[in-house]
Formats: C-alpha cells, sequence, structure tokens
C-alpha cells in the first residue's frame, strides 16, 4: 500500500482549486474552439446542447472524477489502485497520464501559435490595410516555417514547467490567481468593443436564436464532445487536482463552480467573436482558421486594433496556459506519487518529453510534408492526435470513470466522500441517475458514433 506522504502539497483555498480547476477547463477548447464548432453548427442550436450536456453529463462527471481524488489523495493511477486495489481499473489512470502528456504535446504547439501572434499584433505585422487573403498567407507562413513553431513550442512547454516545479499552492494557486483576473479582464474589453461595433446584431441573431431544424447527429456528437473536452474530464486532470482538495470543502459546490465559470467563458466568447464576424461580413464557419486568419483581419478594421489584437491573442495565451499547467501536473502527480521523484525532476522530464512528442504536431502544418499528410492515413500529425486523444482517449476515459463511480466503487462511497465533514450532497438523487445511467450511455453512444461515422469533435 502506497500511503500519501504527510506533507503533500494542498491548494491554500477553496477559491485557488475552483481558478485552477477552471483554468484548466478554460482554455483554447473554449475561446479558439468553442466560436468555430458553434459557426459550423448552426449557432444557437448549438449552444442550447452543449448547456444541456454540460449539465447532464459534465457535471456529474466532474463531481465523480474530483471525489475519486480527494478521496484517494493521489495521483489517476494511485487513485484507482487504491480504491480498487487488485483489479485491473488503475489502467483508466494510465490511459489519462498517457493521454494528459499527448495532448499536452499538441496542445502546446496551437497554444505557442497564440504566443507568436501576440508578439505579431504588438509588432504591428497586421497593419490596417491587410486582406483576408494576405492573412491566410501570413498565417500559413507562420505555422509552417519548422524553426518558428518549434521555438514557440518550446517557449510554451517552458512556461508551463515553471509554473509546475513551483508546486501546487506556491506554483499552480498563485499563478492562477494572477491569470485568471487578467483573463475575465481582457475577455470583457474585447467583448464589449465587438457588441458595440456597427452590424453586431446579425451576430447575436446568430449567435441567440435558435433553429432547431439545424441539430443532426452530428451536431449532438459535436456539442457532448465539445462539453467533455472544455471541462477536461476523462484524463484524470480533475483527479489530480481533486487529491489536492481540503477535505472541509463541498466538493459539489467547488465543481459547480467550476462548470460555471467554464460554461460562461465559452459563452462570453461567442459574444466576443460572432457580433465581430457579422459586423465584418465574415464567414461563421471558419473553421480552426477562424481565430488566427479572420480575426487578425477583424482587428486591423477596427479603431485601435493592434491594441485589442495584441489583447485577444494575449488572452488566448492565457488560457491556453492555464489548461497545459493541469496537463503537465497529471503526469508530473503521477512520478511524485507512485516513482517518489522529487516534484522538480519530474516536471522537467515530463515536459522534454511532451516537447520531443510535440515536434511532428508542430512541423505537420507543412514544415515536413510526409507529417502534413500521413502516407495511408491522408491526416496531419496533429490531426491525427487529436483524434485519437482528444476524442477516443478522453470519451473512453470519460466513460469508464462514470462507470467506475457508479458500479464499482459505488455511490455510497461517494456520498460518504462528499458528506465525511457535515457537507451537503446537493442533488444526490439526480446526480446518482446521471451518473449510473445517462453518462455512461451517452458517452458511449457518442463513442460508437464517432467510430462508425469518423464525424470528429
Amino acid at each position: 500500500m502506497h500511503h500519501a506522504s504527510p506533507e503533500r502539497d494542498a491548494w491554500s483555498s477553496r477559491i485557488g482549486f475552483v481558478l485552477a480547476a477552471a483554468g484548466s477547463a478554460i482554455g483554447l477548447g473554449n475561446i479558439w474552439r468553442f466560436p468555430y464548432v458553434t459557426g459550423q453548427n448552426g449557432g444557437a442550436a448549438f449552444v442550447v446542447l452543449y448547456i444541456a450536456f454540460v449539465l447532464l453529463i459534465g457535471t456529474p462527471v466532474m463531481v465523480a472524477e474530483i471525489a475519486v481524488g480527494r478521496h484517494a489523495r493521489l495521483n489517476p493511477v494511485g487513485a484507482f489502485r487504491k480504491i480498487a486495489p487488485k483489479s485491473l481499473w488503475y489502467m483508466v489512470g494510465f490511459l489519462g497520464v498517457a493521454t494528459g502528456i499527448g495532448i499536452l504535446s499538441y496542445y502546446s504547439v496551437i497554444a505557442g501559435w497564440t504566443f507568436g501572434y501576440f508578439i505579431k499584433t504588438v509588432s504591428g505585422t497586421f497593419s490596417s490595410s491587410i486582406t483576408s487573403d494576405q492573412s491566410v498567407i501570413v498565417f500559413t507562413n507562420f505555422v509552417s516555417n519548422p524553426i518558428q513553431a518549434i521555438f514557440f513550442l518550446f517557449v510554451f512547454i517552458g512556461l508551463t514547467t515553471l509554473v509546475v516545479m513551483g508546486g501546487v499552492s506556491s506554483g499552480i494557486e498563485r499563478w492562477v490567481k494572477i491569470l485568471m483576473p487578467i483573463l475575465f479582464a481582457l475577455l470583457l474589453i474585447l467583448t464589449i468593443r465587438s457588441v458595440t461595433l456597427n452590424g453586431a446584431v446579425k451576430g447575436l441573431e446568430f449567435y441567440l436564436k435558435p433553429d432547431f431544424t439545424k441539430i443532426h447527429g452530428s451536431t449532438v456528437a459535436m456539442a457532448l464532445g465539445q462539453a467533455l473536452f472544455s471541462l477536461s474530464l476523462g484524463m484524470g486532470a480533475m483527479i489530480t487536482y481533486g487529491s489536492y482538495i481540503s477535505k472541509q470543502d463541498n466538493l459539489v459546490i467547488s465543481a459547480a463552480w467550476v462548470c460555471f465559470f467554464d460554461t460562461m467563458i465559452a459563452i462570453v466568447a461567442g459574444f466576443l467573436i460572432f457580433p465581430a464576424l457579422f459586423a465584418m461580413g465574415l464567414d461563421p464557419a471558419g473553421g480552426p482558421g477562424l481565430v488566427f486568419v479572420v480575426l487578425p483581419t477583424m482587428f486591423a478594421d477596427m479603431p485601435l486594433g493592434a491594441f485589442f489584437g495584441a489583447g485577444f491573442f494575449l488572452l488566448l495565451t492565457v488560457a491556453a496556459l492555464t489548461s497545459t499547467i493541469s496537463l503537465l501536473e497529471v503526469t508530473v502527480a503521477y512520478m511524485v506519487d507512485e516513482k517518489k521523484w522529487h516534484r522538480k525532476s519530474a516536471a522537467l522530464f515530463m515536459a522534454s518529453l511532451a516537447f520531443i512528442l510535440g515536434i511532428p504536431s508542430a512541423l505537420s502544418f507543412g514544415g515536413v510534408d510526409w507529417l502534413s499528410k500521413i502516407p495511408g492515413i491522408g491526416l496531419g500529425f496533429l490531426d491525427l492526435m487529436n483524434i485519437s486523444l482528444g476524442n477516443y482517449s478522453l470519451t473512453i476515459g470519460a466513460f469508464l470513470i462514470s462507470v467506475f463511480v457508479g458500479y464499482k466503487w459505488g455511490i455510497h462511497a461517494v456520498r460518504s466522500e462528499i458528506e465525511e465533514y457535515g457537507n451537503i450532497f446537493f442533488f444526490r438523487k439526480i446526480w446518482t441517475f446521471l451518473i449510473r445511467f445517462i453518462c455512461p450511455v451517452a458517452i458511449f453512444a457518442i463513442f460508437v458514433y464517432i467510430v462508425v461515422t469518423k464525424n470528429y469533435f
């Protein structure tokens, strides 16, 4: 038996945990991915589905993951081993650790672009005369430059490592308490600017008036996938963060706050992007390039555009950083708990691994031909990583965690974990029903759907 060491690091306050977990959840998924997925899936109707999935599936799984972590006071592998010894459930923890390092490797590539674009905007690359065609060329040249792509990947993983090396309370918590308020402030300023542009009303209509005829199977799969991806579920990040929570805190309230902040940021990001797009007469279904191709031309046309543009890419950088911190922490917690490594060595080792793994993703946008389109698969390396980890691994992880908590560890164990210090387990009956029946079935259905149709989220 592994006994957690008495000096194990912990959050110093509930707000510290909520900000860190919300920071983990709030990332490129909310500000970069949510708007273009919403745009491609018909706007408001997709948003309604997304919110429903966060409430019915995201929040129950979030409560389950945090409860597992806090009960065991260990990383995902150790947590499953402690709760279900002599079983194969610890493999779910390994899946989480592997998924965490894998997602960190390619996520940091895109995060590196956001930082690169912040520097570009500050240095005045996007002058007021730039057209959308020129913007495409700027983006293509930027991502296909191998030295630049690898440099920004290195910078981003470096920043992440510095924070995680500092530990839980004096590293992660200290930084999220600075970064998250900056993120909220930037988002608010930019959104106010966007909503007040001439012609913004059309964008608000697209975003707020649901047309339910636009909902298809793929819309449903996308909405659930976005909810899981956006909340950082299914890879053990919330188990890890949960393991540092004080036993006195009410888990359900903390989980609800995290889901609330995460969803609110995604929704506000829509208010930032759609009014501005429609005001500039641009296509809302712009796809992944939306943020890097469409928005720079939009900022170029705005008064004080360079200032707002720099603010926007700084916002994305901060959002990405609070997520990469949690991805690295999952693997570091594993090395510290299970292998008894020092935190600094574990952080450096895992970050180096993520950096090396990230190089093929960084080169898959024209830096190296066969990585841009892998022979026999026809996908770029980064896309392949995103499909296998961001779609398959996360879905399998979230499915297994809901089954584990609903049936193996059991509802009574969760109840005693949550109510141990006189806390009330709010919505206990609803949660029990959701985690045992609705979550596993819905997640499994989405998994089958993406395997059969290859419509990835």
